[in-house]
């Protein structure tokens, strides 16, 4: 650092940078070098001036073609900080042939040479010629050219937006069946794996079971001393398991039709409840901005789950990883590690209260449901997929089945059915209210297919249960996909 000459550069070694420029020459425009090079000449405002002010070797390109660059070296600057640019001081870099060399190859053509080389009109002359400027282009038709010694080596490119794909034909689905029997709101709705029966929890606080082939009443069952908000039936064993407003939740030997076992680790009114499919452990979720994961055999709670900031509305169950999702009115979904009951990942896209979340039964993915989109995510990062837009209201409910038909149900009791993979929005429903009941009181605040997934039930606000089915006589021919290949806009947020 004590030396004189510190602050100047370190001398060029020509040998090794020519080394250096054939290589990156051969690796980078060795497609190409056969090409011939332009003059590099430079013209100048009323004329061409033919003279180098640096003296450099001149590369001349195929006689009687048009003067159009001139590579020089580099303006001159000083040998270092602080130095003033005099004469003496002053440095300058030259470019070595092969540098110069690949720099013309490298350099676009002028008009003039486009326009003497061009066989076929281009994007910007058809916009030019039709009177529109070339600015005005759509976003979609931005073109990739390159243009090398004033040859083109590569055709028009259009880079095209991403337009929806054509979705998937679905027949609609047509309302069937209303089974009444409640005195409150239907608050939950779940299938027996068996598909024999169907069960219902409500807020006159019973729980009602129901022949899923007939629709008749076959059991009530009473011990929730408030809203009953949710309802599971066990696949490994004779139980079903609810949860209410009353902080409690119960296992019911369905063999006894009687409670067995209590639940007790809640501050507050339990929202909803899922059974892991490959081990006895059941996930809650609770007003108490908790959801908690118990043993189902020792009534031990596992692990607390605690991250959200407000209630938590839904709570799913998978084998594979994260095991546990939770949607929360805190607008934010986590991805939660089972073993060690923490957070793995928190998405916060949504803008509005997370009330559902589904699984896509054969895919690795899942949607989330709010106010202002339903979302689709991968699995395991929570990748985000697409946005399902239009249905605007108060998402209460998600289902989907291996056909890709995503059901979103909402608080003002319009039923919307979706393409799973494109996100389509294929069939509007919003079934009359019971006679008698208000306009008001036209909810849905659960759906679910049954296991055949021929047949959908939603749990709804005037006390019934809707049963949907898909209709048989429909085709493709009478119930046409009215559907443009529009541009989508797949935002973030």
């Amino acid at each position: 650092m004590f030396v004189a000459d510190n602050a100047k550069p370190i001398p060029l070694d020509e040998e090794s940078h020519k080394v250096k420029m054939a290589v990156k020459l051969r690796t980078e425009y060795g497609s190409v070098l056969h090409m011939p090079t332009l003059k590099e000449n430079l013209r100048e405002k009323g004329g061409a001036n033919t003279g180098d002010p640096y003296g450099h070797k001149q590369y001349t390109g195929n006689q009687g073609q048009e003067v159009e660059y001139m590579v020089t070296g580099t303006h001159p600057y000083p040998s270092g900080p602080g130095v003033a640019l005099t004469a003496d001081t002053k440095v300058q870099r030259m470019p070595s042939e092969s540098a110069a060399q690949s720099l013309a190859v490298a350099l676009p053509a002028s008009q003039s040479r486009l326009d003497a080389n061009r066989t076929a009109a281009g994007v910007g002359d058809i916009y030019r010629h039709a009177g529109i400027s070339e600015r005005s282009q759509p976003p979609g038709m931005s073109v990739a050219m390159v243009e090398a010694g004033g040859n083109k080596n590569s055709a028009l490119m259009p880079k095209k937006a991403p337009t929806m794909p054509k979705p998937q034909w679905h027949p609609p689905w047509k309302l069937y069946r209303v089974i009444s029997g409640h005195l409150g709101w239907v608050r939950c709705i779940a299938v027996e794996p068996g598909n024999q029966w169907f069960v219902t929890g409500s807020a006159d606080r019973t729980i009602k079971i129901w022949d899923l082939a007939s629709g008749k009443l076959k059991l009530s069952l009473t011990g929730h001393i408030s809203t009953v908000r949710g309802v599971i039936v066990s696949a490994r064993s004779p139980y079903l398991f609810s949860c209410g407003e009353d902080k409690q939740v119960k296992c019911w030997d369905l063999e006894y039709n009687k409670v067995i076992r209590h639940y007790h680790g809640h501050l507050s009114a339990v929202y909803g409840l899922d059974l892991h499919p490959t081990i006895d452990v059941l996930v809650t979720c609770s007003r108490d901005s908790t959801a908690r994961i118990w043993d189902v055999r020792t009534k031990a709670s596992v692990h607390t789950l605690s991250g959200h900031t407000n209630a938590v509305a839904t709570v799913k169950c998978q084998a594979a990883e994260p095991q546990i999702i939770t949607g929360s009115h805190d607008t934010t979904i986590r991805l939660w590690d089972l073993v060690a009951g923490k957070t793995r990942v928190t998405l916060t896209n949504h803008k509005k209260s997370v009330r559902a979340v589904v699984l896509h039964p054969r895919h690795y993915t899942f949607a989330s449901g709010s106010p202002d989109n339903i979302k689709q995510w991968k699995f395991p990062d929570g990748n985000f997929i697409q946005n399902l837009s239009g249905h605007n209201a108060i998402i209460n409910t998600l289902a989907v089945n291996s056909d890709g038909v995503l059901v979103s149900g909402a608080d003002n009791g319009t039923m919307h059915l979706w393409d799973w993979r494109t996100g389509y929005n294929f069939q509007r429903v919003h079934a009359a209210v019971q006679p008698g009941s208000l306009d008001s009181e036209s909810g849905i605040f659960a759906c679910v297919f049954d296991q055949s997934e021929s047949r959908l039930l939603t749990a709804e606000a005037d006390k019934t249960i809707k049963v949907y089915k898909e209709d048989d006589t429909a085709t493709e021919e009478t119930h046409p996909v009215s559907w443009k290949p529009e541009i989508i806009k797949r935002k973030r947020f």
